[in-house]
């Protein structure tokens, strides 16, 4: 599923200097997330659950982990990817 850009994507912290996510959008329920590659996913509490969006969404804010813990939990549990 590929769908519009949101429209405020914000810069992550990338705190550890080598993550490969550069910016995110948080909203209810859902975290977009721009990686290195350019390409913008977006996960969701139906894609991959309350509990992970949750914490993506304070990895976002910490500016630490993120990337991380999308490969080690979340892995392909995108709703979709969006547009460039």
């Amino acid at each position: 599923m590929v769908t519009r850009r949101p429209p405020l994507l914000q810069r992550y912290g990338n705190r550890d200097g080598d993550s490969g996510v550069v910016a995110y959008a948080v909203t209810t329920g859902a975290i977009a997330v721009q990686f290195r590659s350019g390409e913008t996913y977006v996960y969701t509490d139906a894609s991959a659950g309350a509990e992970a969006i949750a914490t993506m969404q304070r990895l976002a804010a910490d500016g630490r982990g993120l990337s991380t813990y999308i490969s080690q939990h979340v892995r392909e549990r995108y709703a979709g990817k969006l547009e460039p």
